[in-house]
């Protein structure tokens, strides 16, 4: 396993096509930012870690300070900004200190941009329906995923175009208006399509000048973000951060003649001649896709779906009640995952997301004794 992890590294890292470069990231301080972020320092790239945290929370690990600290163990330069992407000032505020820093930092002249590649990575989300997503929780969803995008695009623009590198890459959705992916969940959706509507508009306006693309996961990514939501256990059935980060290195290698594309992290890797994904995984050969995988019914043996209902039914406990609080609707056919089943529709469940992945680590436990 750690020679293909080396391989996959070697393979994408040959080329050290970010050095020298200003990569400005919003959301850098955890996750997926910083995952972008670390790759980057790898090659000597300067990054901007454009983020709120200032002081570690509880559940979620990292600041800016912390992660700054990270990319320059890395090898390369940080400059960590306190923005929230909801205000605008802050936003042009770390812009102008990127190019204040970075601008004249390059020792190629075509460098000496202030800003070369963009990363709109910040992003809220709540996975709820309509009618239990509170207000509050869409306009930040909206004012976070779509509107920070968007002004923080803006602000990076005159810089990136000025830059033979030049490129913007948003964490978010290939456009798909099949109802399945907004039924659920149709304020998040909304809010991340703003972003996808972003790449699909500025490319087209930009093209020439800016490549703009967005990137998305196959699976599941494991993150401090994916803990609180999905609770212990849930990491077993997601890929690491690494997957998202080699992904998008491979996306800012290419030209500028490369974009309005909306990509999925393991397809760029396949054409990168990446063969073995288990390297990505937290638990290597545990099923991590997040789609269906429908069977036709078979007819079960006499009396099995009473026993099954029996262990169900003996594995339960007030503790479990009151930490999973959620009624339950089954349709009995075919083979499905909760969560996926709760995405499209074919499990009920009187709640959001959170309650979908509790109930596929509550199954997964049981699972010895089926």
């Amino acid at each position: 396993m750690a020679a293909a992890a080396t391989a996959v590294a070697s393979h994408l890292f040959c080329c050290r096509k970010l050095a020298g470069c200003t990569v400005f990231i919003t959301g850098a301080s955890r996750g997926i930012g910083k995952a972008i972020a670390l790759k980057a320092a790898k090659d000597g790239a300067n990054i901007v870690i454009a983020a709120k945290t200032t002081q570690a929370h509880p559940k979620l690990p990292g600041t800016i300070y912390t992660a700054a600290e990270e990319i320059e163990a890395a090898g390369g330069k940080a400059l960590p900004c306190i923005v929230d992407v909801r205000d605008e000032q802050q936003i042009s505020n770390a812009v102008e200190k990127a190019v204040e820093k970075f601008g004249g930092s390059a020792e190629v002249d075509y460098l000496k941009t202030g800003i070369d590649v963009l990363v709109n990575n910040a992003s809220a989300i709540s996975l709820t329906n309509t009618l239990e997503t509170p207000t509050k929780r869409v306009d930040l969803m909206m004012n976070v995923n779509t509107r920070g995008t968007y002004l923080t695009s803006k602000a990076c623009i005159p810089h990136l175009k000025k830059s033979k590198i030049a490129h913007i890459l948003n964490l978010s959705p290939p456009l798909n208006l099949n109802p399945l992916w907004f039924k659920q969940h149709c304020a998040y959706t909304i809010a991340k399509y703003g972003m996808s509507m972003c790449v699909l508009g500025m490319a087209e306006e930009f093209k020439g000048e800016i490549a703009v693309n967005a990137l998305w996961p196959k699976t599941a990514i494991h993150t401090a973000a994916m803990d609180m939501l999905g609770g212990s256990g849930i990491e077993s059935q997601c890929r690491k951060v690494d997957i998202i980060a080699d992904a998008a290195y491979s996306i800012l290698k290419k030209p500028k003649s490369f974009t309005g594309n909306f990509i999925i992290d393991e397809n760029i890797l396949k054409e990168e001649g990446i063969k073995d994904f288990d390297v990505y995984a937290i638990k290597p050969g545990a099923g991590t896709k997040l789609k269906e995988e429908l069977q036709p019914p078979s007819k079960p043996p006499s009396g099995a779906v009473k026993e099954t209902f029996r262990i169900v039914k003996a594995s339960l406990s007030d503790d479990l009640v009151k930490a999973t609080q959620a009624v339950y609707q089954f349709e009995l056919s075919g083979k499905l995952k909760p969560t996926m089943a709760f995405m499209s529709g074919k499990l009920k469940i009187k709640g959001n997301m959170a309650l979908a992945i509790k109930l596929e680590k509550l199954m997964s436990q049981m699972q010895a004794k089926l």
